[in-house]
C-alpha cells in the first residue's frame, strides 16, 4: 500500500470532518472533559490539500502573518526565501504533508474558558492563559497508558513549534505514518500549485526530518509497532 492508495472515510463531528475511526474515542474524550468541567471543542479536523495550499501561498505572499518562536509577526521582506520557508514551517505544514490531511488529527480547546466575544486563536499564550486548566487536565488524560490520543508536537525540537492543542489519534495516524515514503511525498508536493517549490525541493530532506516525520517514541507504545491494514 502506498500513500496514494489509502482509502478512508470522513464523518462530521462538531462541524468538523474527522476520520471515522475517531468517533468512539473522541466522543469519550469529550464526555470525560465535560465530567471534569471542560467543554472540549474542535477548532479543526480534516484539512484538504487545497486549503493548505491557500494558507501556504498567503503566508509566502505576506497576506497572512508569519510568526517567530515567540508568536510575534515577522517582517517577511527581511527574510531570504529559505528563511521564509522554514519560518512558515514552524507553525504551518507544507501542503501535502499535513497530518490534518489524514483526518486523524484535531485541534482542541475549552470553549467554556474562551473569553466572552473572543474567537480561539490556537496560541501558546492561550494554553498558558484561559485554557491552562484544560491543558493540565489533558496532560493527565494523555499520560494514561490506555490513551489513544497523543500530542505529536509537544516539545521544542527545532522543527514544528510546540502545539499543545494538536492531538493525533494514534491507531489511525500510525498506519498513515508507516506508509509515508519520502520520494512519493516530494512528488506530491512538487505537483501542487505552491510558492517557493524550488526552495522546498532543495531542502526537502531536512524538511522531512524536522517538520514531517514524527518520532515513534511520541506515539503511545501500543501503536509504535502494532499496525494492521485499514
Amino acid at each position: 500500500m502506498t500513500l496514494f492508495e489509502v482509502e478512508y472515510e470522513l464523518i462530521e463531528f462538531q462541524g468538523c470532518r474527522v476520520h471515522k475511526t475517531l468517533l468512539h474515542d473522541l466522543t469519550n474524550l469529550v464526555e470525560s472533559a465535560a465530567s471534569a468541567g471542560f467543554e472540549l471543542r474542535l477548532a479543526s479536523g480534516f484539512r484538504s490539500i487545497e486549503r493548505q495550499c491557500q494558507i501556504w501561498n498567503a503566508k509566502v505572499r505576506g497576506e497572512r502573518p508569519v510568526l517567530d518562536d515567540q508568536e510575534q509577526v515577522l517582517d517577511v521582506n527581511k527574510l531570504t526565501s529559505s528563511e521564509l520557508v522554514f519560518a512558515i514551517l514552524r507553525w504551518s505544514a507544507l501542503p501535502g504533508t499535513s497530518r490534518h490531511h489524514w483526518g486523524t488529527d484535531i485541534d482542541v480547546y475549552d470553549r467554556a474558558a474562551l473569553p466572552q466575544g473572543a474567537s480561539v486563536q490556537l496560541t501558546l499564550a492561550e494554553c498558558c492563559g484561559p485554557f491552562a486548566p484544560f491543558h493540565a487536565w489533558l496532560d493527565a488524560r494523555l499520560a494514561d497508558p490506555s490513551a489513544t490520543f497523543f500530542r505529536p508536537y509537544v516539545r521544542p525540537s527545532g522543527g514544528v513549534a510546540p502545539e499543545p492543542w494538536h492531538l493525533s489519534f494514534a491507531p489511525a495516524a500510525a498506519k498513515w505514518q508507516k506508509i509515508l515514503e519520502k520520494t512519493q511525498l516530494l512528488e506530491l508536493v512538487m505537483s501542487l500549485d505552491i510558492e517557493l517549490k524550488d526552495v522546498v525541493a532543495r531542502h526537502f530532506d531536512e524538511i522531512y526530518e524536522r517538520f514531517i516525520w514524527v518520532p515513534w517514541n511520541l506515539y503511545p507504545a501500543k501503536w509504535r509497532n502494532d499496525v494492521s491494514d485499514f
